[in-house]
This record gives structure tokens, sequence and C-alpha cells, in this order.
């Protein structure tokens, strides 16, 4: 056993390629797991974008591991002006996955535009904007081009919440 860890160290992106596999198998078993009606007029469905998905996942997976097995490597990050000694500013980190998790809380029940308007300009407080006036306005706008967006560009209605009925 301690051939093979020897063997792997320094091989830490094979764990990506495990990880690339596994999504790819995830979606695999997810789409195969669809059930919809044959359409003469759609012939191809709604699982073939899955399965080519699925399908892609799984060969780059398999070909990242053969590259790092035979040696290549991931080049290191030198264009960033990170300093990696520096703490994690969560004076930033935390309003910002708060207003996630506020939207996630919200969503079902208040609906996309009032929880998108709180995401938006959740994470605009988040990340230093002080213009509170034209930072909401701005996420009003984004939510509702985003509703109607979805809605009528791609046929998917996001829930209404108690906007129900005015949108």
């Amino acid at each position: 056993m301690t051939s093979l860890t020897s063997g792997l160290k320094g091989r830490s992106e094979l764990g990506v390629a495990l990880l690339l596999g596994a999504a790819g198998v995830v979606v695999f078993l997810d789409a195969n797991g669809l059930v919809t009606p044959y359409s003469k007029s759609d012939p191809v469905g709604p699982k073939t974008v899955p399965f080519i998905v699925a399908g892609m996942l799984v060969v780059c997976a398999v070909l990242l591991a053969l590259n790092v097995l035979r040696g290549g490597k991931g080049e290191a990050e030198g264009g960033e002006d990170v300093d990696l000694t520096h703490p994690a500013d969560w004076k930033t980190v935390l309003p910002l996955a708060g207003a996630f998790i506020l939207n996630i809380l919200l969503i079902d029940w208040a609906g996309w535009v009032i929880s998108g308007t709180v995401l938006f300009w959740g994470s605009v407080l988040a990340l230093g904007s002080r213009r509170h006036i034209r930072d909401g306005l701005i996420s009003v706008a984004l939510s509702l081009l985003t509703f109607y967006g979805f809605y009528l560009g791609l046929g998917i209605a996001l829930p209404a919440g108690l906007l129900e009925g005015i949108l």
C-alpha cells in the first residue's frame, strides 16, 4: 500500500478527475430516470442533452486521469495578485453567504422577484457598494428581467410567490 501512496504523491488532480467522473455518472443516472413521452415532432427529446453532458464529463475525467498518471501537472496561477497569507475577509463573506441563504429560504414563499431582489441587493451591499437606492432599483429591475426572461424566453415559470396574480 505504501508503494501505491508514494506513486500517487503530488497527483491531487486525480481527485478532480474522480469528481468529474462521479458527476458524469450522477448526471447519466438522473437522465436515465427521466420519463418522457415519445413525440414524432421531437424525436430527440429532453434526454439527449443530459446524456451528452454526462458523456463529456466522463470523457474529461478519463483524459484528465490519463494525463496526470503520465506525469502531467496543472500550472500554478501566476497572474493573480492574491496574498495567500492574508486571512479570509469574513466581513464580506458572511453577509454574502447570508444573502444567498436568505434567497434560498424566501424563493418558494415570497417568489423569485422578491428573493432575487434580496439576493442581488444583499450581494452588492456585502461587496461594498453604498448607493442603496440605486442598487435597490437595479436589483428589482434585474429580478424582473430574469423572471420574465425565463418565462418568455425559455418557457420556465419561476415562482411568483407573494406577487402571484400581479406578475
